[in-house]
């Protein structure tokens, strides 16, 4: 299958990151050349494409509808070379995903026994990190799609719906489990939230501003572990995503109750490349990794307590026959 342009490469690449530098690292091209690329491509055409300012640039009226053009192009391209992948040898070849310990800790494990023992010839690689990582990572084609927390959209990703979670107050084994609960009935509490780069630090912070919940200690940890180590070793609590905290319905070392008058919930989305998209392997894996995360979600579904032992396989369930 023929190349593509290299000047649609350059000029999209220097949309996206706003710099003919950045597009020049991101190309492994030079700075010069991307300059250039764009250049001739104004003067074949007759119209200024980006507003060159001092070390950045910013697209045009023009440059905004040639973006839009290429993108179909890039994505009809890719789409032709996968069908022809996908043709050849059925579901093959590698699947490298982003996900958030939301997704990991519960919902990723059944997803890859199922995903592994149906597809044997995939190779699976998950990069564990949090939204504004796997974002760039995603921009920079280093996964093929990431899970991430529902945000306004960026140039060069496609955002699509993916499941929603309620979020629950996780404290330490010995305080009262699986009832709902209302913050603001609490005493001052000590909480521990995730760093200001975190999407999720501003929801939660707003949520008890908005339902006057009272605050006495805040502690900022970026890191699941410590966060789940401390709440259940202390008197600190922590909002977190339900899906994360499925398999602690049993109450294993911590107490989980969702959040009540009013509820709050995390919609998480899949981001994915503009330019090309997702091959038949990453489109199953999504789709089996959104019915292991909605299963672990229905765990904390407000409802009779007896029907939340039922949202999720026993230990000894979940991994189908195989088939090999």
């Amino acid at each position: 299958m023929a190349e593509l342009p290299r000047g649609i490469l350059l000029f999209v690449a220097a949309y996206e990151e706003r710099s003919f530098t950045a597009a020049a690292l991101r190309e492994a091209a030079t700075q010069s050349g991307v300059s250039q690329h764009v250049r001739k491509l104004e003067e074949r055409f007759g119209a200024r494409l980006f507003n060159r300012e001092a070390g950045r640039v910013s697209p045009t009226p023009a440059g905004d509808l040639y973006y839009r053009r290429c993108l179909d192009v890039l994505r009809a391209h890719a789409a032709a070379a996968q069908v022809l992948r996908d043709c050849s040898v059925g579901l093959s070849g590698q699947v490298t995903v982003g996900l958030m310990p939301t997704v990991t800790r519960c919902a990723l494990a059944p997803a890859l026994a199922q995903f592994t023992d149906s597809h044997p010839n995939v190779a699976v690689q998950v990069h564990e990190g949090y939204s504004f990582t796997l974002t760039e990572q995603v921009r920079h084609g280093e996964l093929d799609f990431a899970v991430v927390p529902g945000f306004l959209g960026l140039p060069g990703l496609i955002s699509r719906p993916f499941a929603i979670t309620a979020e629950v107050l996780v404290a330490a084994s010995s305080a009262k489990h699986a009832a709902p609960v209302r913050l603001a009935e609490l005493g001052p509490l000590s909480i521990v939230l995730p760093g200001p780069a975190n999407t999720r630090r501003q929801t939660v912070e707003s949520y008890l501003c908005l339902n006057d919940v009272a605050v006495a200690r805040v502690i900022t940890l970026d890191s699941m572990l410590a966060t789940l180590d401390l709440v259940a070793t202390s008197d600190w609590v922590a909002v977190l995503p339900g899906a994360m905290m499925a398999r602690d319905r049993t109450r294993s070392r911590h107490a989980v109750r969702p959040l009540a008058d009013p509820p709050l919930s995390l919609e998480l989305v899949t981001i994915e490349s503009s330019r090309r998209p997702l091959s038949a392997a990453a489109t199953e894996f999504r789709r089996v990794l959104l019915a292991t995360t909605e299963a672990a979600s229905r765990v904390w579904d407000t409802g009779p307590e007896t029907a939340w032992a039922s949202c999720l396989p026993r230990e000894d369930e979940g991994r189908p026959k195989s088939k090999r």
